[in-house]
């Protein structure tokens, strides 16, 4: 069989001596050894014989075996059908081997790469295609494409972010500065403190902070980042400004921007704070007393969201600061998630108040401390805000009274356990199913003070099948409830 071999970028210098002579099934090994698939296709485009080199390709292409005496033309899809047609009117060009990729379509509907070439065999006038398999490539293409949108729809949200947050900055009619936490220059500042600091400090990017403050207020300023540095927190304290000598009171946060540590600073003149502190002094002892209490204190908003918290509770959480803490859910580490805080806040909206709600606590590391929980609810500008007092009891000595023992449990056992050898398992495996079953629903009554809606939550049952164990099991005074 004599090849016809077009002119390549670097072909055989003498392939008659070098190759010899090839009878017909060494060169169908050739061909199938040099391709993943490999299709002989006769002058009027139908495909004679084929052969596969990759399983996984033969397993994909699961109705090639009805390929033979059908056009090339008609096992690929719409789109690559001016390629076929292409490859099989160069197949005799002189020239650069061109490869091109086509799609073949299953009777499943699938799309199979393959990246095709074609030589012309001379004596015959049919053409052989060379067929690599590309399913891993454009695998990997489709993940890089994905990975990109998903980069790109990242940026954008970020992009929409920081432009809501700059107009925030720049549009504060109080003076907001950004400090670098390790040079104490200043970062940024928006209108209003370039505005507060007059015209000896205009230019206020890349001056040290302290200088915007008289030699007394130094020492203070020091103190306060020093504080926030340390616990994330700490009082405003009052400083005077050098240009003007205006008495200002200045209270600040720490967060990270990528490997540097900044202050986000807040200073409003003392006056306009002095305004703003309406509250009477007892009140004020009372939050520094809730805020150093031993027992955990947290404040969530209507979307159940932390808006405050004491240092106690963030001891308990596991948590460096209360900023931590701040904005994150409160599910996030009471209780069984979607569970235990949504019993208390369904009580509480029906009641106003929760005492002594018995759940744990999650810490940050995976820690967890058994807890008593007091709830109350209130209304905060005309919206609900939820305050929660955590006290943990897992040191507390467990004294249990007498009418706390399970009554049933034991006596239960104790029944059933007379029972082998008397009953087929199967009948004291349910009886044990029924007493485990009736003190969860005790349980869980007792933990909702007899809330039957969030016990059945609880559960996770829904209400009439609440009501259908407890008439089974004679509990509770159902009346017309169980029948709405």
């Amino acid at each position: 069989m004599t090849w016809k071999i077009s002119s390549l970028v670097s072909a055989f210098r003498a392939p008659r001596e070098s190759v010899g002579p090839l009878d017909p099934d060494a060169a169908a090994r050739l061909i199938t050894a040099a391709s993943d698939i490999a299709l002989i296709v006769d002058d009027q485009g139908l495909i004679r014989d084929m052969a596969f080199n990759s399983e996984r390709l033969l397993t994909e292409l699961d109705d090639s075996e009805s390929w033979l005496g059908r056009r090339w033309l008609d096992t690929v899809s719409v789109e690559s059908r001016p390629k076929i047609e292409a490859l099989l009117r160069t197949a005799n060009a002189n020239g650069p081997v061109r490869w091109r990729h086509v799609n073949h379509v299953t009777v499943r509907g699938l799309s199979v790469p393959v990246l095709y070439s074609t030589v012309q065999l001379a004596d015959s006038g049919s053409v052989v295609a060379f067929g690599r398999d590309l399913t891993d490539i454009s695998e990997l293409q489709q993940r890089l494409v994905d990975a990109q949108q998903s980069m790109e729809r990242d940026y954008s949200r970020l992009r929409h972010v920081e432009t809501r947050y700059r107009l925030l900055f720049e549009m504060s009619a109080e003076a907001v500065l950004v400090v670098d936490g390790a040079t104490l220059k200043i970062a940024e500042a928006n209108p209003s403190a370039r505005d507060l600091f007059g015209e000896g400090f205009r230019r206020m990017q890349g001056r040290p902070l302290p200088e915007a403050f008289d030699e007394a207020s130094q020492q203070a300023i020091q103190t306060l980042l020093a504080g926030i540095r340390a616990l994330g927190r700490a009082d405003e304290v009052r400083a005077v400004l050098t240009d003007g000598g205006r008495e200002m009171m200045v209270s600040g946060s720490l967060f990270r921007q990528e490997n540097a540590s900044l202050f986000l600073l807040r200073i409003v003149p003392a006056s306009v704070a002095a305004d703003e502190a309406v509250m009477p002094e007892a009140r004020q002892k009372l939050l520094k007393l809730i805020e150093s209490a031993p027992d955990g204190f947290v404040v969530v908003g209507p979307d159940e969201r932390v808006i405050a918290a004491n240092a106690a509770f963030c001891d308990m959480t596991q948590l460096a600061s209360e900023e931590q803490a701040r904005g994150q859910p409160l599910d996030r580490w009471l209780g069984r998630p979607g569970v235990d805080l949504d019993v208390l806040l369904a009580n509480l909206r029906q009641r106003g108040q929760v005492r002594l709600f018995a759940t744990i606590l999650r810490g940050e590391f995976g820690d967890t401390v058994d807890v008593e929980i007091s709830a109350v609810s209130i209304i905060n500008s005309g919206m609900p805000c939820f305050g929660f007092a955590i006290r943990n009891i897992g040191r507390r000595p467990q004294a249990v009274a007498p009418a706390q023992i399970p009554r049933d449990l034991p006596r239960s056992v104790e029944q059933l356990t007379e029972l082998v050898g008397r009953v087929p398992l199967k009948d004291l495996v349910r009886d044990a199913t029924d007493v485990i079953e009736r003190l969860c629903i005790e349980a869980a009554l007792e933990l909702t003070g007899d809330n039957r809606a969030s016990a059945a939550e609880m559960l996770g049952l829904s209400r009439q099948s609440l009501y259908v164990k407890l008439r089974r099991y004679g509990m509770g005074d159902l009346g017309e409830e169980a029948r709405s």
